[in-house]
């Protein structure tokens, strides 16, 4: 065996890693939605990200998509929401919100996603909600507004809030009801199951596109667009993925779920070094009680 294919064995192994590889590439997406900004269309990153996707995914497990097939057209219906909302909306809302907040400010709001699944399980499945849970969903509530507000008490009782911090909280709420929704799936391979949301998601992205084109708004991607759409369908479409499945296959979804709390913290220092966004006292404050509140909610609320 070649070093390399040890040091990639070796690698492949390692829980660990391959949570932290996932959700640094996650945290990747916040800065690349914010490095397309005049680079590339908000509807055009996200419908060719997915175009690529499903370039490659569906040929490379078509013998597992045909096992799966009749399982498959039963719920096409359900699969298909979890395209639009999970795949689809998240990344445009995403996108969208680039152009009018940092990437700072949506990678610590991604840091929410977990409080919204906890409501959203009430909601859906009436999962209980403990007193320290509810504790923790008040706390990362409280870290969004601050977020959302920049630390400005005048601007979250005035409610002006930046239209890009809504569209991100909107986008979590989108992911939220996907992850809710999921439990529900019907039972074959992870990545197969992501391939046929994916396909579903760049379907459900082509009118949308279609709509920006038509508005005006659409703009061919310059040289550094098509940098960041490599990145986006390499890094946080293809990889995170396989790494992900594969460090839940090693040490189960509970342990690796605990890792994507690492997102709100890798984005605010992706953001600082790459393209230099200043790190105010209230990203410090809402970054604390996001991860705070999830901590108690997922931690002491057990």
């Amino acid at each position: 065996m070649y070093p390399s294919q040890t040091w990639l064995h070796r690698a492949w192994a390692n829980a660990y890693l391959l949570m932290i590889l996932t959700t640094l590439m996650w945290a990747g997406n916040a800065v690349a939605s914010r490095l397309a900004v005049g680079n590339i269309s908000p509807m055009a990153l996200t419908s060719f990200r997915w175009i690529a996707v499903c370039a490659v995914l569906p040929w490379l497990l078509r013998d597992q998509l045909r096992i799966h097939w009749p399982a498959l057209r039963a719920r096409w219906g359900f699969i298909a929401l979890l395209g639009m909302g999970g795949f689809t909306m998240f990344n445009m809302l995403m996108y969208l919100a680039a152009y009018s907040t940092s990437a700072i400010n949506i990678g610590i709001l991604q840091g929410s996603i977990p409080i919204f699944v906890l409501i959203g399980a009430f909601l859906a499945y009436r999962t209980r909600i403990g007193l320290m849970q509810a504790l923790g969903v008040a706390v990362t509530l409280i870290g969004v507004a601050v977020t959302a507000s920049r630390g400005d008490f005048h601007v979250l009782t005035g409610l002006r809030f930046a239209a890009g911090d809504l569209f991100m909280i909107l986008a979590c709420v989108f992911y939220a009801g996907y992850t809710v929704a999921v439990r529900n799936r019907p039972p074959m391979p992870g990545l197969v199951f992501f391939t046929a949301v994916a396909c579903f998601a760049c379907v459900i992205s082509l009118p949308l596109l279609a709509a920006e084109i038509a508005l005006g708004q659409y703009y061919a991607p310059t040289p550094k667009g098509w940098l960041i759409l490599a990145f986006v369908v390499i890094g946080p479409s293809l990889l995170s993925q396989l790494a992900f499945l594969r460090a839940v296959e090693l040490i189960g979804p509970g342990r690796a779920g605990v890792f994507v709390n690492l997102v709100p913290v890798f984005a605010p220092i992706l953001a600082v070094a790459i393209i230099g966004e200043p790190f105010g006292l209230y990203h410090a404050v809402a970054l604390a009680l996001v991860l705070g509140g999830i901590f108690i909610a997922e931690r002491l609320g057990r």
